[in-house]
């Protein structure tokens, strides 16, 4: 049995899970996890064509007439960015984000590969070594072990089913469920079972230092969610069920336990290849609990959001053309998003080609014009600090061509 099986078999595996290898740093001051990264991923390839509209180009209604976004200020209109591209209807929390500017797009950004495969073009993106698929850890699980300082075992956190390939790795990092039940109490935490485990496993010589980290993080969640700032934030009243209650409590732990610095989340559902609907339907469906959860993360936050960058992206985009389902297929350019206190946001940045269909990738979708890759590597350098050394180690094939833009204010 590997020592990740162990955890996951035990109480405790209800809760967390601490990957093999280094084991947990020891607590430090709260400067060295001071500034924060969030990053949620839209499994299922999310219409960043919809999300981002380019309603100011004639051809963009032409190819989607049926599921293409009207002109802001009409009936089911986009909301006005910057006079061409348009803000999906079912966003508008976020609209004030965008006019604070905190909120910033990346469009016709992605992976390199050519991949339709939301499998193998998931793997690329959470390894961050496109076409490769034999990489053993993930971009962020990297990210947590060249962060400066020392921290506890809940430096690194995922919220979903299981801990996703992004966060696997040598560096410590916590996987708590969806919903409420991540930060309930289990079995271990009644002294009676807690001590037999600590009997039968404290010292153990295989599994003692796995079985140790994983009660110290456990802890430390807990000790977080417990917190009087959280409950008061909570006031009694639930939220509404998805990520938006994710996201409020994932912002009320770290605001809670400072040494909690990098998140992620997944969220699924994006694959709409039939009725996608434009300012209402599937997709819009799926976009207002997205836009509202964003927008309580940043508001929960608080003082923190000042210090965090959100990033959230996808595998890879979506046709431009529509299809005869009134949906749209596996395609290739995306928008990537940034939110936080630094962002230069009020911007959509990116060299846009325009969706005439001369500027089409094979005719059919987004080029990508950016690498993601240069997206995340102004995230480590210029949010979390990390020098040209470590982003070579942190994204090892990345082209070294500057993208030629900065995404964070001086």
């Amino acid at each position: 049995m590997q020592r990740r099986d162990f955890l996951s078999s035990m109480a405790l595996g209800a809760s967390l899970l601490v990957p093999v290898g280094r084991s947990a740093w020891a607590a430090s001051g709260d400067s060295a996890t001071r500034q924060k990264l969030i990053v949620v991923m839209l499994r299922g390839a999310v219409d960043g064509l919809n999300v981002v509209a380019p309603v100011g180009d004639p051809n963009y209604r032409r190819l989607r007439p049926s599921i293409g976004l009207e002109l802001p200020g009409a009936e089911g209109g986009a909301l006005d960015l910057d006079g061409y591209f348009g803000l999906h209807p079912a966003l508008a929390p976020l609209l004030p984000l965008w006019q604070q500017k905190q909120l910033a797009f990346v469009h016709a950004s992605g992976s390199p590969d050519d991949s339709r495969s939301h499998f193998d073009a998931q793997i690329y993106m959470e390894t961050a070594t496109p076409g490769r698929k034999s990489t053993p850890d993930g971009w962020m699980n990297r990210l947590v072990a060249a962060l400066p300082g020392e921290s506890t075992a809940s430096r690194a956190m995922s919220i979903g089913p299981l801990m996703p390939r992004i966060l696997s790795g040598d560096a410590p990092a916590i996987n708590l469920p969806n919903g409420a039940g991540g930060t309930r109490a289990d079995a271990l935490d009644r002294p009676a079972v807690g001590a037999v485990f600590d009997q039968l496993y404290g010292g153990h010589a295989r599994f003692g230092r796995a079985y140790g980290e994983g009660r110290v993080a456990h802890k430390e969640v807990m000790q977080a969610a417990m917190s009087q700032e959280m409950q008061a934030a909570d006031n009694g009243a639930p939220l509404p069920n998805g990520f938006p209650d994710d996201a409020a409590r994932l912002a009320g732990l770290m605001r809670s336990d400072p040494r909690m610095q990098v998140a992620f989340i997944a969220l699924g559902g994006w694959d709409t290849h039939a009725n996608q609907g434009a300012a209402t339907g599937q997709l819009a469906n799926r976009l207002a609990p997205l836009g509202l959860g964003l927008a309580t993360l940043a508001q929960r936050l608080g003082p923190m959001f000042a210090h965090t960058t959100i990033v959230v992206m996808s595998e890879f985009g979506r046709t431009a053309r529509q299809n005869g389902n009134a949906g749209t297929d596996h395609g290739h350019g995306n928008a990537m998003w940034l939110l936080g206190g630094r962002v230069a946001g009020g911007k959509v940045y990116g060299d846009w080609q325009g969706v005439g269909d001369d500027a089409l990738n094979e005719g059919r979708d987004l080029p990508v014009t950016t690498d993601f890759r240069s997206v995340l590597a102004q995230v480590a350098e210029r949010h979390l600090g990390l020098p040209d050394k470590q982003l070579a180690r942190l994204f090892p094939d990345m082209p070294r061509k500057a993208p030629g833009f900065q995404l964070f204010q001086a």
